[in-house]
């Protein structure tokens, strides 16, 4: 018996996030592992007129292909998925990885590589959700493997997971949840609309940086979910000062802890981290926008309270701000390009605020005005 919560969780993807309708192509991206939510993402897509593209691949076929990949198919841009992205729709993601530690010893050069290739896709992706002609959304599966990483056992975790998507019992009405979502964060984003300088200082960051003529966008689980975040592309050459991350970030599989960067003039100037450090220095040489801010953000889902190692939820942790190195969201203002677009989350719960040209608008991971 499907599980309702699945069925739910594919009608927010179906009729919320991608407003799926007829004649509209649509490509589900995930691994086998997560079978039950691409069979109902399958048959609603089919019940509202669309057209599903499944994109699948096998659990451990990312190893497979670092193991075996020469240069010249590390920098390949995969055929099908740039078509895809060109042309379809929409697009839906499901992360349901079954062993997240799959590329630990896949050398930082060669991932790096392979983000070059893929940078083209990423950049449609974000030109075409930009002007709304692909609805696309990333969501998670629960698999054995997101459990262990979260240090729960595999039932907890799916019922973290779907607490966070407002997909449980103690929502009747998903859709109608993040319509509210919608519109309390509407409320919020006035607190930063047409205001220039933004100060974040706590005990792990004393930061500013410009939002002068950039927009905030509302995350109510339109590409994202779960959700809950508001979020905007800084002034590139606008940050300055340090924050160390609280949390870990983990790209492509592999976790590095103890991220502290230094910003001069938007500028990553120095940067260091307690574990993988060497990743971290790979991928900032990536090119020259790895080195700048694309994404700064507020997490505003209560519903997620603690760190999991996985950033689509962790990144909406109530009371955490985020920042993502690399490439920024064109319908933000951002202006800044790379193979790279890499979340890393710090906490704001204590001891900490946030002012918005001299007015404190966020304290101790609460919203106070």
């Amino acid at each position: 018996m499907t599980d309702t919560r699945v069925e739910k969780l594919a009608q927010i993807l179906v009729d919320h996030s991608t407003w799926v309708g007829a004649n509209d192509r649509i490509l589900i991206e995930a691994t086998t592992a997560a079978e039950p939510l691409v069979r109902a993402l399958y048959i609603k897509i089919l019940e509202r007129g669309g057209y599903p593209h499944l994109l699948l691949n096998f659990p451990d076929e990312d190893e497979v292909f670092f193991a075996h990949a020469e240069n010249s198919q590390l920098d390949f841009t995969p055929t099908f998925t740039m078509l895809a992205y060109e042309t379809f729709e929409g697009r839906i993601r499901i992360k349901s990885e079954t062993n997240t530690r799959a590329l630990s010893q896949v050398k930082p050069s060669r991932q790096a590589r392979r983000s070059k290739a893929l940078e083209p896709i990423l950049k449609t992706q974000m030109q075409r959700g930009a002007d709304e002609s692909f609805r696309w959304v990333t969501t998670i599966y629960p698999t054995e493997a997101y459990a262990m990483e979260a240090e729960m056992g595999l039932q907890e975790y799916a019922d973290y997971v779907y607490c966070a998507c407002h997909t449980d019992e103690n929502t009747p009405d998903p859709l109608a949840y993040w319509l509210g979502v919608k519109k309390e964060q509407e409320r919020i984003i006035h607190l930063f609309e047409g205001k220039d300088q933004v100060v974040l200082r706590g005990p792990t960051v004393d930061l500013k940086l410009s939002i002068k003529g950039r927009t905030f966008k509302n995350a109510c689980g339109i590409n994202n979910m779960p959700d809950g975040e508001i979020y905007t592309g800084p002034v590139e050459n606008s940050v300055n000062g340090w924050v160390h991350f609280t949390y870990p970030a983990i790209y492509h599989g592999r976790i590095v802890e103890g991220i502290e960067l230094t910003f001069e003039n938007g500028k990553v100037v120095k940067a260091k981290a307690q574990k993988n450090e060497e990743l971290l220095l790979e991928l900032l040489k990536s090119d020259e926008g790895a080195k700048y801010v694309g994404e700064f953000a507020i997490g505003t889902n209560f519903e997620i309270t603690r760190i999991t190692k996985q950033i689509l939820l962790d990144e909406k942790i109530g009371g955490s701000f985020h920042m993502a190195l690399g490439r920024g969201y064109p319908e933000t203002g951002s202006q800044n390009k790379s193979a790279i677009h890499w979340d890393m989350i710090c906490d704001l719960r204590k001891e900490s605020e946030i002012s918005v040209d001299g007015d404190v608008v966020y304290r101790n991971g609460e919203f106070v005005g």
